[in-house]
């Protein structure tokens, strides 16, 4: 009875975790381009944050800034951007992570800040998901397994009573 408890628990541990997977997986935040010159501009983006929860929130942190931008435009495919202007930044990279109007996280993205006449056109983003993509194919595939092998263990229960 012990066993089946745990199994159960666990059960119910990965399908949790399989249907918040999906949302981290998803979350997304850009920026554009992902190497700028000192007093160039790159686009914040979040493609994840509902405009109509409110302002995005992206907070850039590197090695001279802690600083908060607020979204300023809805995007037209949904989410939500910001330009941000790196005069005065110190070369090196920065990282901004997104907190949507509602307070959920809306992803991160680092940006590189290169003396002028140094920087190469790119966009920047989270990098490949497939790696997030296949820790919930995994977490699907317990959650399945789980499953399985509760609903063999009650039928052989209910046999056994029979």
């Amino acid at each position: 009875m012990k066993a089946q408890s745990v199994l159960v628990s666990t059960a119910i541990g990965v399908g949790l975790g399989t249907l918040l997977l999906p949302a981290a997986a998803l979350a997304q935040t850009t920026v554009s381009p992902a190497t700028t010159p000192v007093g160039g501009t790159v686009v914040l983006t979040t493609t994840t944050c509902n405009p109509r929860t409110g302002d995005a929130i992206f907070r850039v942190t590197g090695p001279n800034r802690d600083q908060n931008v607020r979204s300023t435009t809805a995007r037209a495919g949904g989410g939500l951007s910001a330009e941000l202007f790196t005069a005065g930044f110190t070369l090196g990279t920065y990282t901004v992570t997104t907190t949507c109007g509602d307070g959920t996280p809306g992803g991160t993205a680092t940006f590189t800040v290169t003396p002028i006449g140094a920087a190469p056109a790119g966009g920047g983003g989270d990098g490949d998901p497939t790696g997030l993509l296949a820790a919930g194919g995994v977490l699907a595939g317990a959650a399945a397994l789980g499953a399985t092998v509760l609903i063999r263990r009650r039928r052989r229960a209910a046999a056994t009573v029979a």
